[in-house]
């Protein structure tokens, strides 16, 4: 790898310690990937921000690398917590979790990374544009910005992403480049697509099948799809097939720059139907924590929730989750106090993923199968996977029979 004059001396060590720390971890990697340079990035996500994950050992390494003197070059925005960082205990955090929780948000805050704690960065103002490079760490919100958004990224890891933001680079390799992003795989949908939960069981479906090869698939057959609905097939097709791209024919912004590839499956309403199945094995009767907000709602998801929840009262404990940003134009607007009114609990800066909550729960209604799955492999929750407005009528009682 050839470095600029610039980025040897951040390796020798001439901008302090975190500095060359970072710069030796682009390095390896590159090195790892045979990457030929270091490039610029725009932005940067950053995740393992959980206590929950990080344990002791990365919350010290954060604060080292804060002591040392780093400090984000570019901008940078962190993945969710592991819990509300200003009301914490209203959703049942222990105190000694909350302690150490604060002291990761605060080395971060210290190395000038904002404090955002949300898995949607695109929705609360790091908004990269087609082709920018960047370096984002947050698994769905990487797809999201590769395909969606068209911007650049490899799927990077927590340390790799924070080396990123304190030297403004990464290696160029992967998705960086134009070659790899072309697709592999063609994949044909002939099924009904209507509700979040369809996106979410069409990217189990698609994640299934390429988790082995990891080749970007090529989507035909989706005549339309929302932000909100492309967020949910993103960190499905992410969580169960760990993709970080994929080109969708009419939709996404650079499908129309391939060709279909000669390899292709079709998915269809039986697979759709199966992969339903598959992520809902708790009765309605065992639900005991509904969770809405994996990845983090968007503001017209809270309206909707709002809307559903007036005058009436949840009978089991239900989170809301969304960045802080997008609940303070939800309180502006008047829908949180709705929601809460209705005894659901409100969350900022954390989610049922990321939160400490095994033990505390037995089974989990939700609409996002990214959720179904950390729920089972995490915390041992049976899961029942509905559409969003059947999650939010289950909660106040309704049976899942008797919904239209």
């Amino acid at each position: 790898m050839i470095l600029t004059i610039e980025e040897q001396t951040m390796l020798d060590g001439a901008q302090g310690r975190a500095t060359q720390k970072a710069m030796q971890i682009l390095v390896a990697l590159g090195t790892i990937y045979a990457a030929p340079r270091l490039i610029p990035v725009s932005s940067v996500q950053i995740a393992g921000v959980s206590y929950d994950n990080l344990g002791e050992a990365g919350l010290t390494f954060l604060a080292e690398m804060a002591d040392n003197g780093g400090r984000a070059q570019v901008l940078a925005t962190l993945n969710p917590a592991g819990m509300d960082i200003e009301n914490w205990p209203a959703l049942g955090i222990p105190p000694d979790f909350a302690e150490k929780q604060l002291r990761v948000i605060d080395a971060f805050a210290r190395m000038g990374v904002l404090t955002t704690c949300t898995c949607t960065p695109y929705l609360v103002g790091n908004l990269p544009q087609p082709g920018d490079h960047i370096a984002w760490s947050e698994s769905s919100a990487v797809c999201y910005a590769n395909a969606v958004l068209g911007a650049r990224t490899n799927r990077e890891g927590g340390p790799s992403a924070l080396a990123a933001a304190l030297t403004g680079r990464t290696p160029d390799y992967g998705l960086h480049q134009a070659e790899n992003r072309r697709p592999g795989l063609s994949v044909q949908v002939k099924a009904r697509l209507v509700e979040n939960t369809d996106f979410g069981a069409l990217g189990k479906a698609i994640g299934e099948q390429i988790q082995a090869t990891k080749a970007i698939p090529y989507i035909t057959g989706v005549g339309s799809a929302s932000l909100e609905q492309l967020k949910s097939f993103c960190a499905s097709l992410a969580t169960y097939g760990g993709a970080a791209m994929f080109h969708m024919a009419g939709i996404t912004p650079e499908a129309g720059q391939h060709r279909p590839p000669g390899e292709s499956i079709t998915v269809t309403q039986a697979n759709l139907d199966m992969a339903n199945r598959s992520l809902s094995v708790a009765e309605a009767e065992e639900v005991d924590f509904i969770s809405l907000g994996c990845p983090h709602l968007t503001l017209a998801e809270i309206a909707r929730i709002a809307a559903l929840l007036e005058g009436k009262q949840v009978t089991r404990e239900l989170w809301i989750t969304a960045a802080r940003p997008v609940l303070q134009m939800a309180e502006h607007l008047g829908y949180t106090r709705t929601i809460t009114a209705a005894g659901a609990k409100i969350a900022a800066d954390t989610c049922c993923v990321v939160a400490p909550i095994k033990g505390r729960f037995h089974a989990l209604a939700t609409d996002s199968a990214k959720a179904c799955y950390y729920a089972a492999g995490k915390n041992n929750f049976k899961t029942l996977f509905l559409p969003f407005d059947q999650v939010v009528r289950l909660a106040t009682g309704e049976h899942p029979r008797t919904m239209r």
